[in-house]
């Protein structure tokens, strides 16, 4: 059981959160829920021990092993994924070289009745004890499943991390996280960079073999699939709800329904006080009453309604020319890097008003294909875009492309016509471009911020074929709400590229699966896709 203490965190005159407690049983699964700003990934870290409080403490026994995964990290680039990934038993193994090497001293010693000598059988009775309580582990075979559930082959195992990219090196350190097998594991935003098949695998091992886990992530089905608890980050407070994500938001409305009906009887009591008091203040039979109704106000603690953004608002792309019949045709595509095979004979083509999704683990080569389709690489074959094909572009190196001398506003203003000249604050609103920061320049950006702003800029260009390389990584819940509903709206040819299960339901009525350097058109939706799937996905993806 780990304590979470009268936590309070303040910056210069704003209070993040304040005299927060909780507890995390075994077993728990708690998703840490909240707006932006709320505090959720600092509160994260002081659980972690990497930041402190201002006040308030975490406390837990002394041998628990709190394991933290970060949104942005690298790993080691002197070894390879095998070696970094074995350093999650390195304490363990660290433990038995020590048992052997004072053992060792044992033997060769004599001095059997001094201080020293003791202290030595003592060490290694204190390390025996540790280690021979731990299950026998085949290390090299835990290694190996991990790294394969995470999406790796094993021709990857002797490559050197340093020919990864960094969402391959978080897969890395996700794996030597759950090999440590610790008492409580802290993910923030694990789901960015895994493909939908380690997503299903890292669900699996969470609810049937982790311990506690805390997780913050904007994926709903993630959420739903592995938490039953969930504590949100709220003004300042937090609420704690023993339900998993979607009874929670049953659960929040009802609890703000009973705020808000408080607050309305509240403010009349105060309106009907302050009435009383106007009336009778100089009434010398009333100025008990009078003073006691002053003194009561004073004191009255107000009735906050917990802030919940119900602002709508509804996209539509903005109308464009109509495409020919197959906007994007493909006959005998094949791509190689040197000696490595991406796809081979690939035929594919798109009908107009065609919806479809490419999925795949990472590196089976989807964005390959998209990159050959808008014709920024060298292939083998046939690939072009039809007549009159308009085609808006995200990539998932699309934020780079800004211009970095314009504000946030001026990006999107420059390329809004009509009706949407008149909402472009409410759009980048609902974006998470609010107050002063529509005014600040593209250069000062985050990159989080950066791909939202691309995503807002594609958002309001004319185009009639869309296509959609991983959209959804730096969007929020209500982010990707909006932009989903303008996607099913949407009237042309959509591609789209993404891990997100909750974000794809009901938007492909096709599905190209790229597996084996071969491209295998599926006539089903995506979501008969994924449940066709999932079984099997999991049997092979056991850890």
């Amino acid at each position: 059981m780990i304590s979470v203490n009268g936590l309070t965190v303040e910056f210069s005159a704003r209070t993040l959160f304040k005299d927060v407690s909780f507890v995390i049983n075994p077993n728990d699964k708690i998703a840490l829920m909240g707006k932006n700003g709320a505090g959720k990934s600092t509160m994260m870290k002081i659980i972690a021990g990497i930041q402190k409080p201002n006040r308030g403490s975490i406390q837990c026994a002394p041998d628990t092993k709190i394991a933290y995964l970060p949104q942005h990290l690298l790993t080691e680039d002197k070894c390879t994924v095998f070696e970094e990934t074995a350093k999650a038993f390195g304490q363990i193994i660290e433990m038995k070289n020590e048992i052997e090497d004072l053992n060792k001293q044992l033997e060769t010693r004599t001095d059997y009745d001094s201080d020293e000598y003791m202290k030595i059988i003592e060490r290694v009775a204190e390390l025996g004890e540790k280690y021979y309580a731990i299950e026998e582990t085949n290390f090299d075979a835990e290694v190996e499943k991990a790294l394969l559930g995470l999406g790796f082959k094993r021709s990857d195992f002797a490559r050197n991390t340093s020919e990864f990219s960094g969402g391959w090196r978080m897969r890395i350190e996700l794996a030597k996280i759950l090999l440590q097998k610790p008492d409580l594991v802290l993910l923030d935003e694990p789901t960015n960079h895994i493909d939908i098949e380690s997503v299903i695998w890292l669900e699996d091992f969470l609810k049937n073999k982790a311990k506690a886990v805390i997780v913050i992530s904007h994926d709903k089905t993630f959420i739903d699939n592995i938490t039953n608890r969930t504590i949100e980050v709220t003004m300042g407070r937090i609420y704690d709800y023993k339900a998993n994500y979607s009874h929670y938001l049953v659960l929040r409305e009802e609890r703000r329904a009973q705020q808000q009906k408080a607050y309305q009887e509240q403010q009349k009591m105060i309106s009907e006080t302050k009435r009383f008091i106007e009336q009778f203040k100089g009434t010398y039979s009333k100025t008990n009453q009078v003073s006691s109704r002053q003194r009561m106000l004073e004191k009255l603690e107000i009735i906050e309604v917990d802030e919940i953004d119900n602002s709508a608002i509804s996209l539509r792309f903005p109308p464009s020319q109509r495409s020919g019949d197959f906007p994007v045709t493909a006959r005998d595509l094949s791509k190689s890097y040197g000696d490595k095979v991406v796809f081979k004979n690939a035929n594919l083509s798109i009908a107009r008003g065609e919806k479809v999704c490419f999925v795949g683990r990472n590196g089976e080569g989807k964005s390959t294909f998209i990159k050959a389709i808008m014709g920024e690489i060298d292939f083998e074959g046939f690939c072009e875009l039809g007549h009159n094909a308009k085609v808006g572009y995200f990539a998932q190196n699309q934020a780079s492309l800004l211009d970095p001398e314009l504000s946030v506003f001026e990006t999107v203003d420059n390329v809004a016509e009509g009706e949407s000249r008149k909402d472009i604050k409410n759009i980048l609103g609902a974006f998470m471009f609010s107050g002063d920061a529509i005014d600040k320049k593209v250069s000062f950006l985050s990159g989080g911020e950066r791909t939202r702003l691309a995503m807002v800029k594609l958002l309001l260009t004319p185009v009639n074929v869309l296509i959609l390389d991983e959209p959804t990584n730096h969007l929020d819940l209500k982010s990707k709400d909006v932009l989903k509903e303008a996607l099913q709206k949407f009237d042309g040819t959509l591609i789209l590229v993404s891990h997100d299960r909750a974000f794809l339901e009901g938007l492909a009525n096709k599905v190209f699966e790229f597996k084996d350097q071969r491209v295998i058109e599926h006539f089903e939706t995506i979501d008969e896709f994924l449940e066709r799937n999932r079984i099997e996905q999991i049997k092979h993806l056991d850890l």
